[in-house]
């Protein structure tokens, strides 16, 4: 079995949707097998806090002021490095900051 992958990326409420769309078209959040399900994710709310530095183009608050706003914590599984790397692709054309926040997990079959 090839390396699976889990795509999990920060996102506000208004853009969930549409950054959900992408990676979803670009292949992540299917479990390949029996049932094939497709568009398979978790989604959790919290709070994010950043200070934009002097070069920062905030899509939300001001440079030098510290924020915290409402976001969206989505994981998805990517069935192989391709599929997280044009998931990633997705994500980044999609999400509305100038640098989302995103991490990609090799994931283990024990």
């Amino acid at each position: 079995m090839s390396p699976r992958f889990r795509l999990v990326f920060f996102v506000p409420p208004s853009a969930v949707s549409a950054c959900k769309t992408a990676i979803f078209s670009a292949g992540a959040g299917r479990y390949p097998g029996q049932g094939n399900y497709t568009e398979c994710c978790w989604t959790t709310p919290g709070t994010s806090q950043f200070r934009p530095g002097d070069a920062a183009n905030p899509h939300i608050g001001k440079v030098g002021e510290l924020e915290t706003t409402e976001e969206v914590r989505v994981e998805a599984l990517c069935a192989s490095e391709d599929i997280a790397r044009q998931a990633v692709e997705a994500l980044k054309k999609a999400h509305p900051y100038e640098q989302p926040s995103y991490g990609v997990y090799r994931m283990e079959n024990f």
